[in-house]
């Protein structure tokens, strides 16, 4: 009957503190055990209860907290590690009395041990931001006895694509943190509108395709499209791709008027931006300027050679008139 009681105290005073590397990974029978004997030395007497609270404050600081911060898988090690250090005090104190300065001096190496040895497992700093639920840059937390992810919305923001009519969209669900090997990509679309609102998208495909791609892109595929990225039943990212498409019509209409308003300026410049300085003239290239220089130098070769001949033949046509005037006159 004590001893159910005794059990019963020792998971109210777990429950009742706040967890810690000690409560993560020791067995509640083994707590009880180690804590059994404890005496307090003022008083002369066992007091179980002060016991799980000198162990709280061994175990539950900044120190052996940040040193049980491994990576994904290593809290096997760290069980292994603090099994090591507190199983054989346990069997050594088991059914003994034992004063609580003995409790304070093997507890506090007990837990120094456990920090120089579990400081050097692994690390992990792969959390890449703005989005995704990133399971390898999960790190282990004592305070909550399981592994934190990185704390990302599942969501990420929003990318704008613009495209012309009739030509070809591609879209690619890609993250730059690693993936499990099993996955299915999900594409879903919400015609016309920019929204994040899971209710508003229709199912496109499924698959493990991370591209989607829209050959010819008209004005029905305008809106947005979203890629869900699973590992069995869990969502691990969706990404979001707002499409605009411009009319053919539209812009060939407005390179047409671009190039218009450019043949309307002097020197070949070119419209500023609102708001921005203005554009350098365009120089021509060095090979546009070689092949006009030769142009005008033929040119002015071939204006010569006209001239000269023209020359010649008024000449000729002179002393032909001239010797048909001689034989008249004889």
């Amino acid at each position: 009957m004590c001893t159910s009681a005794l059990w019963l105290m020792c998971i109210s005073l777990l429950c009742s503190t706040s967890l810690s590397c000690f409560q993560c990974f020791v067995d509640v029978d083994d707590s009880l055990r180690l804590c059994w004997g404890h005496v307090l030395t003022v008083y002369n007497i066992r007091n179980v209860d002060a016991c799980f609270t000198k162990l709280d404050e061994i175990f539950n600081n900044e120190s052996v907290i940040e040193a049980g911060r491994v990576g994904k898988g290593y809290d096997k090690q760290l069980k292994e590690i603090l099994d090591a250090e507190i199983l054989p005090i346990v069997e050594e104190f088991d059914k003994k009395l034992n004063n609580d300065t003995v409790y304070e001096e093997r507890l506090q190496t007990a837990a120094g041990n456990f920090i120089a040895a579990a400081s050097k497992l692994p690390r992990v700093s792969g959390c890449f931001p703005p989005c995704g639920f990133q399971s390898a840059g999960a790190v282990y937390n004592c305070i909550t006895c399981q592994y934190n992810s990185c704390e990302f919305p599942l969501d990420c923001p929003v990318k704008e694509i613009n495209v012309v009519e009739y030509s070809r969209s591609q879209m690619w669900c890609d993250v730059p943190f690693p993936l499990p090997d099993n996955i299915e990509v999900i594409w879903r679309f919400a015609e016309e509108v920019e929204t994040q609102q899971v209710d508003q998208f229709k199912e496109v495909t499924a698959g493990v395709d991370t591209l989607y791609s829209i050959p010819s892109t008209t004005l029905q595929h305008r809106g947005t499209y979203q890629c869900e990225i699973l590992s069995g039943q869990r969502s691990i990212v969706r990404l979001y791709y707002y499409l605009t498409v411009t009319p053919q019509s539209v812009a060939g209409h407005t390179e047409l008027q671009e190039l218009f308003d450019l043949s309307l300026l002097p020197g070949g410049q070119l419209l500023p931006a609102p708001g921005g300085p203005p554009h350098s003239p365009l120089l021509p290239s060095p090979l546009l300027l070689t092949a006009c220089l030769t142009a005008s130098l033929l040119l002015l070769f071939l204006s010569l050679g006209a001239l000269h001949l023209s020359s010649l033949a008024a000449q000729t046509s002179h002393c032909e008139q001239a010797d048909g005037d001689e034989d008249l006159g004889s």
